[in-house]
């Protein structure tokens, strides 16, 4: 085991599935030489060298086209998009080609690409490096959805998306590569907040894809979230001393509804959280899965803490994420009766 941030646990993942299998490729945006913008790729080329581990043009819909082309030859590609803001050029690849080659060839061709990208905001990147553009991709049927909160599950889950034989996009909450961000008011509790670190073995593991973990057992409400908002909702309801289960949906798609409705058949009660817009945004689909599941079960209405319906606000994005005084007045209004 060895302390590892996000960063050092998603270059870890790869290092591991590029030593294991020679197919495993890393391409896209800086990520050779320069070892990529937050460092994620560091060190990959020098090791596995350029034809494993190589830049590409600045050009979305090439690279994933590209890496949909390796994966039907028979290789694993590992693109990244350099921020998840720029992957609509290539949602096309995504969506039409990537997601549909399995059925659209009866099952001759699989499509196992891995797209790591950035997402969230939290550093100050303004509107064009700061999206949360999960929930689209949600609705394609064909692509995994995953998005890690700590470093051992990040290494576990990119390492069973690797493995996968079909596209998996893995979002990565960049607020909390480097450990949970202490410099505003709303400043997380976890287990690995003091040093930005947790343990993390060296060698090879996966995290299954599609199975939630519930990161903090209670009795009176479930909280729903993913990513930064794991992190931001320990917090809050710790200081609170809300006896809440706080659940980390992990992999969004597909979605562990079993684990979802057997908390909240317990609870009664269910609030959920996320960064990314509220209209549309993958709340409202767990909102519905719950009500359709557990709606004798519940004793007060669901309940969203959300970003806003709004461009992103790059002066405000403090006030646009949710933060203790929202949950805490979500937490009041779902618990009052």
């Amino acid at each position: 085991m060895t302390r590892m941030n996000m960063i050092q646990a998603i270059n870890s993942a790869m290092d591991v599935a590029m030593e294991r299998d020679p197919d495993v490729m890393v391409m896209g945006e800086d990520v050779g030489y320069f070892g990529g913008v937050f460092r994620a790729t560091a060190g990959l080329q020098k090791k596995y060298g350029k034809t494993r581990c190589f830049d590409a043009p600045i050009n979305e819909c090439g690279i994933i086209g590209v890496a949909v082309g390796m994966a039907a030859y028979g290789l694993r590609p590992v693109p990244e998009i350099q921020f998840a803001d720029y992957i609509y050029p290539g949602m096309d690849q995504l969506v039409s080609e990537a997601a549909r080659l399995r059925y659209r060839s009866g099952g001759e061709f699989t499509c196992p690409i891995t797209v790591r990208s950035p997402f969230g905001g939290g550093i100050f990147g303004g509107q064009t490096h700061s999206q949360s553009p999960e929930g689209i991709f949600t609705h394609v049927s064909g692509l995994k959805t995953v998005i890690p909160s700590n470093p051992y599950d990040a290494k576990g889950l990119l390492i069973a998306a690797i493995e996968d034989p079909d596209p998996v996009l893995f979002f990565e909450p960049k607020r909390i590569y480097n450990g949970p961000f202490d410099g505003h008011y709303d400043r997380p509790v976890s287990p690995w907040s003091k040093h930005g670190s947790s343990e993390v073995p060296e060698g090879h593991y996966t995290v299954p894809l599609g199975k939630a973990a519930i990161v903090r057992a209670g009795e009176a409400v479930t909280l729903l979230c993913y990513g930064t908002m794991v992190h931001v909702a320990l917090g809050v309801v710790e200081e609170a001393g809300v006896d809440a289960e706080v659940i980390d949906l992990r992999t969004l798609v597909p979605l562990d509804i079993d684990t979802i409705v057997a908390s909240v058949e317990k609870t009664g009660r269910c609030l959920i959280v996320h960064e990314a817009t509220r209209t549309s945004g993958f709340g409202a689909e767990l909102s519905a899965q719950v009500q359709e599941r557990c709606f004798h079960h519940l004793e007060a209405p669901i309940e969203r803490v959300t970003g806003w319906d709004t461009p992103y606000p790059h002066s405000l994005e403090w006030a646009y994420f949710p933060g203790p005084v929202r949950i805490g007045e979500a937490l009041k209004r779902v618990m009052k009766d």
